[in-house]
């Protein structure tokens, strides 16, 4: 039976750079985000819930407008609860068929708001990456070049650090002191070793 590990982080932290070190050891990846994505531009009845709730604007043809959506959500608690609420049930199905699909020792479901979707249930183990605020900060000012106050904005809508913290049962620290492949490696040689004995 295939270990369930949920792999999450705040915005900024890596975790897609740990998923992608899963992947090169031979571990599938559930990018849960990127689902989320998909699903919001595939699913006809989906897209016209978004439509109905934040307006024509919302989609460019059949292609989410990120931009205006994310201005609109990350603005407004209420809203991004009503977007969470309409996207989450879906990704969470999806997520969970896939799992049902995988035959190595254990797969990697990754997701931003795994404890704040409710995507967490069900899994055996769940993976913290975390690194210090203000290089989190940089790095998403930097990849997606919007202002320090929009990120901190961001920050704001996702769990406290501390709690994500006491919720994980693994960490690895993306701080660009420790190496990551090295940390990585601890834990798939640990997640190998659990599912031999599990059988």
């Amino acid at each position: 039976m295939v270990l369930k590990i949920g792999l999450t982080g705040g915005i900024g932290s890596g975790k897609t750079t740990v998923a992608n070190i899963f992947k090169v050891l031979g571990i599938p990846v559930f990018d849960a985000d990127s689902v989320a994505k998909d699903i919001m531009n595939s699913d006809e009845t989906l897209r016209m819930q978004i439509i109905k709730t934040f307006g024509e604007e919302t989609y460019e043809g059949h292609a989410v407008n990120r931009k205006y959506l994310a201005s609109i959500v990350f603005n407004d608690p209420f809203k991004l609860e009503q977007l969470n609420a309409i996207v989450h049930p879906a990704t969470i199905a999806a997520g969970e068929t896939w799992m049902r699909r995988q035959h190595t020792p254990y797969a990697v479901k990754e997701a931003a708001l795994l404890f704040e979707s409710g995507s967490a249930a069900g899994l055996d183990y769940v993976i913290g990456v975390f690194a210090p605020q203000a290089l989190r900060i940089k790095r998403v000012m930097e990849r997606d070049g919007i202002s320090r106050q929009d990120v901190l904005a961001r920050i704001s809508r996702q769990i406290d650090e501390d709690i994500k913290r006491s919720l994980c049962d693994f960490e690895v620290t993306n701080d660009e002191q420790q190496l990551l492949i090295p940390q990585v490696e601890v834990l798939h040689e640990k997640f190998t070793q659990m599912h031999k004995e599990r059988i």
